[in-house]
């Protein structure tokens, strides 16, 4: 299930109304590659990562670091204010880009899964729905180029005996993707 958290950290007009799209998995670290996924509005970590940061203080305690892949970002800010303190952001090339990395004192790390802001909301719920199941092995790109290969079958019309990428979302997500859009 989608966990919706509203922002409370000031930002901007805008940013207040919208809730943080979050999928948080139940079970602790190292039971997947991805331990959920979040839905960014844009690609201003400066703008985003207040509202994400005060999402996930509850369930993992307070976010000291983010890491992410510079390929994703167009600016990467050492620091972001979080209410009246500060998590510090850090970039390396090496990191999948589809991965945002957490560090909390709490739970140690964490990883999530960046659903691209411009991407449609049924391949968003279908992301989602793919983090959250039990049996995902796909890690963070993986995912994600899983679910292009879908959306590039579904509009050329291959069925899954012609697709020959090897790993695709499995079939039953459909269903879950339309309880999470709802």
């Amino acid at each position: 299930m989608m966990t919706t958290h509203p922002s409370t950290t000031p930002l901007t007009d805008s940013a207040l109304s919208l809730p943080v799209r979050l999928l948080l998995n139940p079970a602790p670290t190292g039971t997947g590659p991805v331990d959920g996924a979040w839905w960014p509005y844009s690609r201003d970590l400066t703008q985003e990562l207040p509202a994400l940061a005060t999402a996930l203080e509850l369930p993992w305690g307070r976010i000291t670091r983010v890491a992410v892949n510079p390929a994703h970002w167009p600016v990467i800010p050492g620091k972001v204010p979080v209410g009246t303190r500060v998590v510090h952001v850090g970039w390396f090339v090496e990191q999948d880009p589809h991965d945002l990395l957490l560090l909390s004192f709490r739970v140690g790390r964490w990883d999530l899964l960046v659903i691209p802001p411009e991407t449609a909301p049924d391949t968003a719920a279908r992301l989602m729905a793919a983090v959250g199941d039990p049996h995902n092995r796909l890690k963070a790109s993986g995912l994600m180029a899983a679910a292009q290969d879908d959306g590039t079958r579904e509009t050329t019309g291959e069925s899954d005996s012609q697709h020959s990428q090897g790993q695709t979302l499995p079939a039953d997500l459909a269903t879950k993707s339309e309880r999470l859009t709802t």
